[in-house]
């Protein structure tokens, strides 16, 4: 049985790709062909970027190819990551290896219970449906636990940008005060520190200066792109500076004190959270030693 569906579900995949492959991607217009090659654009640079830092071996190369292939089927289909997008760029994971992996995490999941299932199956042993519907269930876990995992790391990495963030507007503050300029203002600030939230800003403040567009503009964009609404904020209120010439030194300061209360306020949170889940557990313990305490004299009386 557990042959009969392993085949069925190969032949079923098999006929899936060959309907894919036959049907073929829709043809786009032109301005989402535009927009697709700056897209493809950016990410070869981002990708070069990674590449050169990273130094990845000829092993992930082969990875990030299976995932550009994943991609690509993705994108022909109008298919979009949105808020995963904005947690692999946080994190610094390209999209392409995020795929690869949660695609072969699936496979993985899929197989290994149906090939255990029929060793099992030759020695005699028989488990019934069990190892489908184990196989079913881990490769859901397989396909979704890679996304789960990056979440949480964005969620740690996008407080650590917001701390940072604040730091640097409090620095940009110093620096117009010094009497420089926004934009020889951002470029002092973003080179005062080696953190790597600091080393995107820079990065993206250096990125805008060679293609002549705006500092503002690139640290929106920045922040758009790992989903700090602050930085987008920030973007925001230096354009308007820069067009209607109004006091930004004041309005940055303000900003600043905010991020930091805010930042302040969740920690408090956090740290309220753990002080009930101690008490929580302080609470088990007692009804735990309580509950040892009382048996014996339960039992005898029950007895």
């Amino acid at each position: 049985m557990i042959v009969v569906l392993l085949g069925g579900a190969v032949a079923g995949v098999g006929l899936l790709l060959l309907v894919t492959v036959l049907a073929g991607p829709p043809v786009p217009s032109g301005a989402a062909a535009l927009a697709r090659l700056d897209a493809d654009r950016r990410r070869a640079r981002r990708t070069s970027a990674l590449e050169a830092e990273e130094g990845r071996t000829g092993e992930r190369l082969r990875v990030r190819r299976v995932g550009a292939v994943l991609r690509a089927a993705l994108e022909a289909r109008g298919v979009r990551l949105g808020r995963v997008g904005a947690d692999l760029a946080v994190t610094g994971t390209s999209v392409e290896t995020h795929l690869a992996t949660s695609a072969l995490a699936a496979v993985l999941g899929l197989v290994l219970p149906l090939v255990m299932g029929a060793a099992a199956a030759l020695t005699g042993a028989s488990f019934g449906a069990v190892p489908v519907l184990a196989s079913l269930v881990l490769a859901v876990g397989g396909l979704v636990l890679p996304t789960v995992v990056v979440h949480g790391q964005a969620v740690e990495q996008r407080r650590a940008f917001r701390h940072v963030v604040g730091a640097f507007l409090d620095l940009v503050a110093m620096s117009l005060a010094g009497g420089r300029g926004v934009p020889e203002a951002l470029q002092t600030a973003s080179a005062v520190s080696d953190a790597p939230a600091m080393v995107r800003i820079r990065r993206a403040l250096e990125d805008a200066r060679l293609q002549g567009t705006t500092p503002w503009h690139a640290l929106g964009r920045l922040g758009a792109d790992v989903g700090v609404e602050e930085l987008v904020d920030l973007g925001a209120a230096l354009a308007l500076v820069a067009e209607d010439g109004a006091k930004v030194k004041e309005s940055l300061s303000a900003r600043a004190e905010s991020l930091r209360r805010k930042e302040i306020a969740e920690l408090e949170g956090a740290a309220q959270e753990r002080s009930q889940s101690m008490v929580v557990a302080q609470l088990l313990l007692a009804a735990g030693f309580l509950l040892f305490l009382l048996y014996p004299a339960l039992a005898r009386i029950a007895l």
